[in-house]
């Protein structure tokens, strides 16, 4: 990552976690507490055994009794604060990321992501957006804990013999940064590898349960398995690095540890044969380093998740980076637009990172009432121009406009309920038929939803099922037959009640027969309403007003005007 890279990543992560920060504070204040009631509890405990084999009256042993049982009960409650209150932090802001992740997708979606493939994305949007929780929960806090606390503690064995303390410092530094260290040193390589390769994994499974019923065709299934074990045993190798460095960070800690205690002898002994001490507080310096050590036990991990945040961080921010074709849009909207014109005008259309334009010098006009068919051959930009009239891609030349007014100044998301594209590939989700309708209208009654499917022929196969508006469709619409697909997308369509309908490819995929009566369900459905019929199919002009050719490439764009039809 380039410095610059670090420094965009940085401020964005400082963006998210801002809103936490008290919360992400507070956490930190109750762990530096919870560690100081284990180190005081160690502490009092190593002082009170000391003591009480001296024999003393019990009344002197009163307030280190109570402080023990103390710091017992503080421990514990502390610690379940603690976590109660930094991870309710890291989900709020896990929650934001993932949203924010997801707002970034829908951006660059109509630009096709960016080529960025679907199993990469879904580790981004899961995985990516959990490691920036590991990286606040047990990264961040954990190293801020140890950082206060340890100095504290130190702090504290100064205060009894200042040589204590040294050899304390030294022996938390040698375990705090050596553990780190060592670890990282021998995982480097493999945590840099360690979220494209899970990314290519998950791709690769995802690619594999989407498209198996081809592979199973075409008796492919067994070379995309050997792949995906071979991505798997690459993965399961980091893995096996990752927890040899981190065996040895603990070997460093607890080395450190059992250094620090022989030095803890080495300096106490001396110091109570000359008096500087007392008997009993040798044994608080030599059993404290072994609660303090807690502090820095977490540190190798934290160094992990400290870097497989960051990486995560960086290939979220990315996803700010992905291309926006969209338009620009204007939080208004002219409420007088709703019964207007759709119109393009000498419209030129680029794809993000396309050498040529898609489209070039079209004129469209998609009045009231009024059905145009957009016919031409593959490649001559149909499905670019209901993009573009849609506002998922922002003109390069040209404009369009509603009820005159350019997309740019009206607001999107009234846009989006008054114009409403029936893509030819419009997802079906494997939920019930209801479900996959109330998408359209949320509000919508099952009366409604009933009318909708009868307007589009599919209320009396809906009526037969078992489960009535409750019949499951399969992912994807497997369990229903193409037609009903597409009648399922168009009633969907149609539930959302635009001033606009704009159908790219409705009789994709379909056979003859039952394209062409799809197309006359279409044409009483769409009754008076403005609609773009935009299909391959000369048969399925019949019964439009317009007609527009895309014969080529950005050729001119020839018309055939129509009779209006009685009633329209």
């Amino acid at each position: 990552m380039t410095p610059t890279g670090s420094v965009t990543t940085f401020r964005w992560l400082s963006d998210v976690v801002r809103p936490e920060l008290k919360r992400l504070v507070a956490a930190a204040l109750l762990g530096v507490l919870a560690m100081a009631c284990s180190i005081g509890l160690m502490a009092t405990s190593a002082w009170l055994i000391s003591r009480a084999a001296e024999h003393p009256p019990v009344l002197y042993l009163t307030v280190a009794i109570v402080a023990v049982r103390a710091f017992g009960i503080g421990r514990g409650v502390l610690r379940y604060a603690e976590r109660l209150v930094g991870h309710d932090a890291a989900f709020r802001v896990l929650g934001r990321t993932r949203v924010q992740a997801w707002i970034d997708l829908d951006r660059a979606a109509p630009a096709g992501l960016g080529g960025t493939r679907a199993g990469d994305l879904l580790t981004r949007v899961t995985r990516d957006v959990d490691a920036i929780q590991d990286l606040l929960v047990r990264a961040l806090l954990p190293i801020a804990v140890s950082l206060i606390t340890g100095a504290a503690t130190v702090a504290l064995l100064t205060t009894l013999l200042p040589a204590a303390g040294a050899v304390l410092l030294i022996g938390l530094a040698a375990a705090g940064l050596g553990a780190p260290v060592a670890s990282l040193l021998l995982s480097a390589r493999t945590e840099r590898r360690f979220a494209p390769v899970r990314s290519q994994l998950t791709t690769s499974v995802h690619e594999l349960l989407t498209g198996l019923a081809d592979l199973t065709a075409y008796g492919a299934t067994d070379q995309r398995l050997q792949e995906i074990r071979r991505q798997d045993g690459r993965l399961t190798r980091i893995l096996q690095r990752s927890a040899f460095s981190n065996g040895v960070g603990a070997a460093v800690a607890n080395t450190a540890l059992a250094c620090t205690v022989v030095g803890e002898i080495l300096v106490g002994v001396p110091a109570v044969r000359d008096g500087r001490i007392a008997g009993v507080v040798l044994a608080v310096l030599v059993l404290t380093p072994l609660a303090a050590f807690e502090l820095v036990t977490p540190l190798p991990a934290a160094a992990r998740h400290l870097v497989r945040g960051r990486q995560a961080a960086e290939r979220l921010r990315a996803l700010a980076d992905l291309p926006n074709p969209s338009v620009a849009w204007s939080p208004q909207l002219d409420r007088d637009a709703e019964a207007g014109t759709l119109s393009a005008r000498q419209l030129t259309v680029r794809w993000p990172g396309a050498g040529t334009p898609a489209l070039a010098g079209v004129d469209l006009d998609l009045h009231p009432g009024r059905r145009v068919g957009l016919i031409g051959p593959s490649g001559s930009g149909k499905s670019t121009l209901a993009a573009a009239l849609m506002g998922f891609l922002a003109p390069e030349a040209g404009r369009v406009t509603f009820a005159g007014t350019d997309l740019a100044e009206l607001d999107e998301a009234s846009y989006r309920r008054l114009v409403v594209l029936c893509g030819q590939d419009d997802h079906v989700f494997d939920a019930t038929i209801r479900e996959n309708l109330l998408i359209g209208e949320p509000a919508a009654t099952d009366e409604e939803l009933l009318d909708v499917l009868d307007r589009v022929r599919l209320g009396a196969w809906v009526r037969r099922q078992p489960s009535g508006l409750g019949t499951t469709v399969g992912e994807r619409g497997a369990r229903i037959s193409g037609g009903e697909r597409q009648r399922l997308v168009l009633a969907r369509a149609l539930l959302a009640d635009p001033a606009v309908l704009i159908l790219d490819e409705p009789t994709a995929h379909l056979d003859a027969p039952t394209a062409d009566e799809l197309i006359r369900d279409i044409t009483r459905a769409t009754e008076g309403r403005a609609t773009l019929l935009i299909t391959h199919r000369h048969r399925d002009l019949e019964s439009v007003d317009d007609i527009l050719d895309l014969a080529e490439p950005f050729s001119p764009l020839l018309r055939a005007e129509r009779p209006a039809r009685p009633g329209t």
